[in-house]
């Protein structure tokens, strides 16, 4: 079977068959003929601003705000413990990898109950912006005490801090401070 090919002008209309068009009527009903030429633009969504927060809450719920259903990685034992939030400088994480100096603070969770860490450690963030602290060090262990020897605070604690809007970056800390089954976090200024 051999096809022809005609080529036909933009402006010429179909050729449809008056079965067509019945069909077509009867499969869409009733219409109405639209005759206008407005364009109806939607109002302008109002621009959202970010609600700031009290000095001394590190984040908006101190019970609630920390979801254990957010898991932004399987944490292994193996696995490294880092983060750092847009714009954190390389010289800044280079220095957190070194610890903390001078004045600083500690959090030890081993044998904590996830409620429990949790808890502990949302107080430990706001004591810590309380009294203006930099960097500090949060010790989640390495899991091997665990059922299935699976690191469950070292997988909340990652998870955790991620979602906590005062913490800008951590990374694992040194092995004489506890290597993988320990963190350096940096905190905000201020």
């Amino acid at each position: 079977m051999r096809y022809k090919y005609t080529e036909r002008n933009m402006t010429d209309k179909p050729k449809i068959s008056k079965e067509d068009r019945m069909l077509f009527r009867q499969t869409v009903g009733p219409t109405k003929r639209i005759r206008h030429d407005k364009v109806v633009c939607p109002a302008p969504r109002p621009t959202l601003r970010p609600r700031r927060q009290s000095r001394g809450d590190p984040c908006p719920a101190a019970d609630n705000s920390l979801s254990d259903a957010y898991e932004p990685l399987g944490t292994d034992m193996d696995v490294v413990l880092q983060f750092s939030r847009p714009g954190i400088q390389h010289k800044v994480l280079r220095k957190l990898r070194r610890g903390p100096s001078g004045n600083s603070a500690e959090l030890d969770l081993h044998g904590m109950t996830v409620p429990i860490a949790r808890q502990a450690l949302l107080n430990f963030i706001r004591d810590c912006r309380l009294q203006r602290l930099r960097c500090v060090k949060i010790i989640h262990g390495k899991g091997l005490s665990s059922p299935h020897r699976q690191p469950v605070l070292k997988t909340r604690t990652n998870s955790w801090l991620r979602q906590c809007g005062d913490v800008l970056a951590f990374c694992p800390a040194r092995p004489e401070d506890g290597g993988a089954g320990a963190v350096y976090v940096l905190l905000k200024q201020g």
